[in-house]
């Protein structure tokens, strides 16, 4: 799109606010996810309960930019709204369902008697799943613009799985930064583990983008766009590299630099975020609705707008807060 139309401003705001959203969803929450994802990777209960705790202060808060992020999309671009949601309807019902797993085991292992506990592990571990692999399988359906048929369906389904490894990725980067000990050193090894999945999710998505669409295929693959955009892969592939050579080196006497890997996975996500964002754009459906022709009346937009303004402080300084406060290693997981 050359030229933007008049008050192009207030959907741009609003695609930035959205994006922004769901990209802090993706790297926090995605670490919760991918903890509760690893949970039963070992039968160690008092090494779970570190587990637990480690994530324990964040993942309320952390859910909180995924309801921005969906709110925002709602009332923005009402018109994008029902085509996507229509369009993802079974993966997003099984997505609540899994984060009301979680949330409810959360709570139901901390209570429970300690002979009751591995069920609610088990419990906890499969909305964990549940959930990560829905958003792959919205992910994969997104990409290929809401295709039908066995290819794009399996498509999704692979994306599922790559967002499975992925959130186990900075799941396990969390504990390699949280945990000490054999907890760390287990962390490691998962970690290690989904790293080389994660590679072959992010390549198998970069190639199936341009594929789907001659619009993106174009966007990527002409001069001087390429050479423009190039730092974006290189940079991927460096820090995938990174994580290979700092995860092997573990048990490591200085603990001053546990928190790279999990600075580098999340690095990752934000450059496949960013890839992603310029591929679509100015689409919020692909190949079908501009951000301009799906967003709300521009008065509607300014209200929303000063709504908007005012919860972001709010949301960004509680998180903030968990974070300054929570900071350090796991402790003993305790509840009063």
């Amino acid at each position: 799109m050359d030229t933007l139309p008049p008050g192009a401003w207030l959907p741009i705001t609003f695609a930035v606010l959205m994006a922004v959203a769901m990209l802090l969803y993706a790297v926090l929450d995605g670490f919760d996810l991918g903890v509760g994802i690893l949970l039963r990777g070992t039968d160690d209960e008092a090494m779970r309960d570190r587990m637990v705790a480690s994530i324990g202060p964040f993942w309320d808060a952390n859910e909180t930019w995924l309801v921005l992020g969906v709110g925002l999309l709602l009332v923005a671009f009402p018109a994008a709204h029902g085509v996507i949601l229509t369009a993802l309807y079974i993966p997003v019902a099984l997505m609540l369902m899994g984060l009301i797993l979680r949330g409810v085991a959360f709570e139901f292992r901390a209570k429970a008697p300690v002979t009751q506990k591995p069920r609610w592990d088990v419990v906890f571990q499969g909305g964990s799943i549940l959930a990560a692999f829905s958003q792959g399988w919205m992910l994969g359906s997104y990409i290929l613009g809401f295709a039908e048929g066995w290819l794009a369906f399996g498509f999704a389904m692979l994306t599922g799985i790559f967002t499975v490894s992925a959130y186990a990725l900075i799941g396990a980067c969390w504990l390699v930064w949280r945990g000490e000990g054999p907890l760390q050193l287990l962390a490691a090894t998962w970690a290690r583990r989904a790293l080389y999945i994660s590679w072959a999710g992010v390549l198998a998505v970069s190639a199936a983008t341009p594929i789907a669409s001659p619009r993106i295929f174009e966007r990527w693959f002409s001069m001087p766009d390429t050479l423009a955009l190039a730092p974006i892969p290189l940079a991927t592939g460096a820090l995938f590299l990174l994580l290979h050579i700092f995860l092997r080196r573990f048990p490591r006497a200085d603990n001053s630099l546990d928190w790279v890997p999990f600075a580098a996975t999340a690095a990752i996500f934000v450059l496949c975020f960013q890839g992603l964002a310029y591929s679509f754009w100015p689409y919020v459906v692909p190949e079908k609705l501009t951000i301009f022709q799906a967003a709300s009346a521009p008065e509607s937009l300014v209200i929303i707008l000063v709504g908007a303004l005012a919860v972001l402080p709010m949301i960004g300084l509680y998180t903030f807060f968990i974070w300054r406060i929570f900071g350090g290693k796991a402790k003993e997981l305790r509840y009063y």
